[in-house]
């Protein structure tokens, strides 16, 4: 594994969740399938870490063994310096799909996992209803996703993350099905709230430049089986904006990423 770096821009020294090791394998009729091998992670509290990859490589086999979905065959988790077994409940997962439910309203979407959690409704509502304004939902608390466009159907999916209030948030390719100019202002509208937030952040994507742009670090992932090929540290001050696409340091990331992703080394 190699780590490049223009410079840290880690927010706080001491990891909130480390994986030692993970390999994970299943048993086929022809054998053994192995999925990931020996992945080594430090996520850093209020740091946003993207995972990038090739398609095969595990990604989607990380996310389920990060959200609790799953378990490794081989390796530890540790939150803090803890070991972490019961990871379910404790991490906010938003998959690609925002998976509202089409006979709730956007409000009681927002706060369906407090329900299921005995938090009471009202409560829940009021928490939510404080938060619409920021999610850009204000006025549209009663409608139903049917009436929604794409980007404010994945506002309310992340809304209903972030009011689990959660250790981790784990973004499954949030903005993939969106549209390319949708997609853009989805970029510049979380970084504005997640700069706000101090909240940690997950992120797996295809997409290098999305990485790039919303990362404090990425985690460029090999395979098959899948690996940790290299780190990428992100100098770009914050606040950011979709600026800084142009300067020569994003570009030379971001030729410096894909070109790890074609290697097969």
């Amino acid at each position: 594994m190699t780590t490049h770096s223009i410079t840290n821009t880690i927010r706080n020294d001491s990891p909130v969740l480390t994986l030692n090791g993970i390999c994970k394998a299943w048993q086929s009729k022809e054998g053994q399938l192995q999925a990931l091998t020996d992945v080594f992670m430090d996520i850093h509290e209020g740091e946003f870490v993207s995972i990038v990859g090739p398609s095969g490589c595990g990604k989607s086999t990380l996310l389920n063994i990060l959200a609790g979905l799953d378990d490794p065959s081989k390796g530890t988790i540790l939150l803090g310096d803890q070991p972490w077994d019961d990871r379910l409940g404790h991490i906010g997962y938003m998959p690609q799909k925002d998976l509202l439910l089409p006979w709730r309203s956007v409000l009681d979407n927002t706060i369906l996992a407090e329900e299921i959690r005995g938090v009471s409704k009202e409560f829940a509502r009021n928490e939510a209803l404080k938060m619409m304004g920021e999610f850009g939902l204000s006025g549209f608390e009663n409608n139903y996703p049917y009436q929604l466009s794409g980007g404010m159907k994945q506002r309310v999916a992340l809304l209903r993350t972030i009011l689990a209030d959660n250790e981790l948030i784990l973004l499954d390719e949030p903005f993939g099905a969106l549209d390319a100019l949708t997609r853009s202002n989805m970029h510049e509208w979380l970084l504005g709230l997640w700069e706000s937030w101090n909240k940690t952040l997950i992120l797996v994507t295809h997409d290098v430049e999305e990485a790039l742009i919303l990362s404090d670090r990425v985690y460029v992932l090999g395979g098959r089986p899948g690996f940790v090929k290299s780190v990428i540290s992100v100098n770009m001050s914050r606040p950011r904006s979709l600026a800084i696409t142009d300067q020569p340091d994003f570009l030379r990331l971001k030729k410096h990423v894909i070109n790890l992703l074609k290697s097969t080394s």
